[in-house]
């Protein structure tokens, strides 16, 4: 591995660049194994530069975002301020200062990203932007370079987890666009104006830059065709329903069927309950490819919030400085962390026990002591007497589920119930993945 870091200038330090600085600070390490190399925060550009950062060094802050781009030892920018300007002078000044870029810029992609993608082969250098679509869902590199050999004929997408919850809320609950709004800001799912989610302009953005990818073609935002979501109602949703549809908010991106021409559009749409689009609930993100040779393919994901996002950046992080240390010194071989492999009995998760106990008082009782004392917290309980009861000794149904608990907790419990003279047997013990 090589011992010199690689320098990491991060222009933004709010609810993205925080965390994009935090996990580079704790997961330094991980990093590292996975470039080849350290990486370093050399410096942090924000506005405010008194408002307190935990976790950020006081004396990698600024304010002076031109003059960090403009140091010759950065060799990767990452992005997160948003907006067209001072952004996409930054970006074209840290390219032509030898940095590779990574923006989650969406807005000044749609805009200004054949011109950006060209200004980055002129100084060979590297524009990532995974981040800037989808959040957390890996979605741009699998365009870009795993398909980049196949033909993509069609993309669908939510790719707006504010319209996409708003939409679920009156699905689900017969509320009207108002009242699940409402209820979307109370969650902190829509912005106090949230014009730009629920007209389309965000979900127009995305379909721009995907659009640009899939197709190979340069698509600007004024391609798109936009139409937002504020006049779909409740009496729409029992139409769709009694057609077996749904309604969501769509990004739909076409290759015309002689290949001549492509589409882009933005605007509500009824789709089949079949669909697995239509399965996508609460403020989550999906994208549904169609190519020629992989066929149907579909991401699934978070699209926003901090973590998710900054998770997006750092992958782009990854890639753009891997791609540094091959232009300066080859390929080298792959860097494994050595990451110890935990037995099964280290292994936590919930478990759903169903026992065969005795139909009597106090068997709950006596079950319950030894989750207890042997430390496995309950979730819930059902008893359940059988029509049979009499002529099988008086025998009931008892299912446990618990909380989280190591499966070596898990198995000294069950050891200690088989024990118990009221429990008759133990009928199944099944793991419960997920929340």
């Amino acid at each position: 591995m090589r011992t010199r870091p690689l320098k990491v200038a991060l222009l933004g330090c709010g609810v993205v660049g925080s965390e994009v600085a935090r996990i580079m600070t704790t997961h330094a390490d991980d990093l590292a194994a996975r470039i080849g190399a350290p990486v370093e925060l050399a410096g942090v550009a924000v506005r405010r530069p008194e408002k307190v950062r935990e976790g950020i060094d006081p004396a990698l802050v600024t304010t002076d975002a031109t003059a960090l781009v403009k140091r010759g030892d950065i060799d990767v920018v990452i992005e997160v301020i948003g907006g067209i300007e001072p952004a996409r002078t930054l970006i074209t000044t840290a390219l032509a200062h030898g940095a590779s870029v990574v923006t989650a810029n969406k807005a000044l992609l749609a805009q200004d990203g054949p011109a950006l993608y060209e200004k980055a082969r002129e100084h060979g250098r590297d524009l990532y932007f995974e981040a800037a679509v989808a959040g957390a869902i890996p979605l741009v590199r699998p365009l870009r370079e795993s398909l980049a050999g196949d033909k993509v004929n069609r993309v669908l997408g939510i790719v707006n987890g504010t319209t996409n919850f708003i939409l679920d809320a009156m699905d689900s609950t017969g509320a009207g666009y108002s009242e699940a709004l409402d209820e979307a800001t109370a969650l902190g799912y829509a912005e106090a104006d949230p014009t730009a989610d629920v007209e389309g302009f965000d979900a127009a953005a995305k379909a721009a830059i995907l659009a640009g990818i899939a197709f190979h073609t340069r698509v600007g935002l004024d391609d798109v065709y936009r139409e937002g979501m504020t006049e779909v109602t409740a009496a729409d949703f029992a139409s769709a329903r009694r057609m077996g549809c749904t309604i969501k908010l769509l990004a739909i991106l076409e290759r015309a069927a002689d290949g001549e021409s492509v589409t882009a559009r933005v605007h509500p749409a009824m789709i089949p309950l079949t669909h697995p689009l239509a399965s996508v609930r609460g403020a989550y993100n999906a994208v549904f490819v169609e190519a020629d040779a992989a066929g149907q393919l579909m991401f699934y994901g978070p699209g926003a919030g901090g973590s998710p996002t900054a998770s997006a950046v750092l992958g782009d992080l990854v890639a753009v400085c891997r791609n540094q240390l091959n232009q300066a010194t080859g390929p080298g071989e792959s860097v494994y962390t050595q990451l110890p492999v935990s037995s099964m009995g280290d292994v936590v998760t919930r478990y759903h026990i169903s026992l065969d106990v005795a139909d009597k008082p106090g068997v709950l009782a006596q079950v319950a002591t030894v989750f207890s004392e042997l430390g496995v917290s309950i979730d819930t309980v059902r008893q359940q007497g059988r029509p049979d009861s009499q002529e099988s000794g008086g025998e009931a149904s008892l299912v446990v589920v618990t909380h989280r608990a190591a499966d070596a907790a898990l198995t000294r419990v069950v050891d200690a119930l088989r024990t118990l003279d009221t429990v008759r047997g133990v009928a199944s013990i099944m793991r419960v993945e997920g929340e």
